[in-house]
């Protein structure tokens, strides 16, 4: 029986948010892997995933990339791809230390980060990491300094933080948290440690935070919000956080697939949006989806114009100009 078909039409209008899906990090990490694909011999190897989205490591996967969790998977000599959340100064020894060619796709907002925690490692300061353990950008930051680095997960925390010296501390944030959260954590730390170092500019990405404002910017104006985004994708998951905290519910998925006909019950007026790492297709299909149950309403919200732009890994960009060179026809 076609799902559609049971779905209750309450449904009239699709309000879709803008910006949405892939940021300048992700495209630059997905861009580096395919180049890798085409200009090097294979087998290319990538370490974890690219960018915490299934389809897009499906789709790389089935262009020929081998996804490995860890490095002793990779053969000695062989290419290797450094995932968009970064990696420790232990990762990248290991990869010397194999004679591999290594490319780093880390988002440069995160190196950004990990340079941050360098400066004030070397200045000798302990640094509270405001992050969710196990995610691969702060198992990557910690490690650039693991014996100062102390994470921090929620304002409760704070209140039980001992340090050697309280006059000489700092503070550093993963990249992809909700706004709201790490403002609430970043408060009590000052509170804690009225002498608190932080960097000069907000370490919350620009896309994490242009996706959450135009989620809050829907509150009121949809009954039900749809966040396309993987489970393990930190910022797609914060997307549907921040959305429930303003009094719209939300609903993560994959993608249209995993849509119950259920949660359309009453729904008049639905919203989509997508995390950081989530393709447009996804929300193309998803769009196609309520075409073909009767919507014909379909509007967007544009809260901020995206511009942004990141260079590609100077070691490929480099390989790259060479390879090109090579194939041009002589003159």
């Amino acid at each position: 029986m076609d799902v559609t078909a049971r779905i209750p039409m309450t449904v009239e209008k699709v309000v879709l948010t803008r910006p949405r899906g892939f940021c300048a990090g992700v495209d630059r990490a997905i861009d580096v892997v395919r180049l890798a694909l085409q200009h090097y011999p294979g087998p290319i190897y990538v370490r974890r995933e690219i960018v915490h989205n299934a389809h897009v490591v499906q789709e790389l996967r089935g262009q020929g990339a081998i996804f490995v969790e860890e490095l002793d998977e990779v053969p000695e000599g062989a290419t290797v791809i450094f995932s968009a959340h970064g990696v420790s100064p232990a990762v990248v020894a290991q990869a010397k230390a194999k004679g591999l060619r290594f490319i780093d796709a880390t988002c440069p907002l995160v190196t950004k980060v990990h340079n941050e925690a360098i400066r004030y490692a070397r200045d000798g300061r302990t640094i509270f990491l405001i992050g969710h353990e196990g995610h691969d950008e702060v198992i990557g930051t910690r490690g650039e300094a693991p014996d100062r680095i102390v994470l921090v997960s929620s304002e409760e925390e704070v209140e039980t933080l001992e340090v050697p010296d309280p006059d000489h501390v700092a503070v550093i944030t993963q990249t992809t948290l909700s706004v709201d959260d790490t403002q609430g954590i970043l408060d009590a730390l000052k509170r804690r440690f009225p002498r608190l170092k932080a960097p000069h500019k907000d370490d919350i990405c620009y896309a994490t935070q242009n996706r959450q404002t135009a989620v809050k910017a829907l509150a009121g104006q949809v009954d039900l919000l749809l966040v396309i985004g993987s489970k393990n994708s930190s910022n797609s998951c914060r997307l549907k956080e921040v959305s429930e905290s303003v009094g719209t519910r939300a609903v993560l998925i994959d993608d249209v697939s995993e849509i119950d006909p259920a949660w359309l019950e009453g729904a008049r007026c639905v919203g989509i949006t997508a995390g950081a790492s989530a393709p447009e297709s996804l929300v193309e299909e998803l769009v196609a989806y309520f075409r073909g149950m009767g919507v014909t309403e379909f509007q967007e919200i544009d809260t901020v114009r995206e511009e942004v732009q990141f260079s590609l890994p100077p070691e490929l960009a480099r390989d790259r100009t060479e390879f090109l060179a090579a194939r041009a026809p002589a003159s």
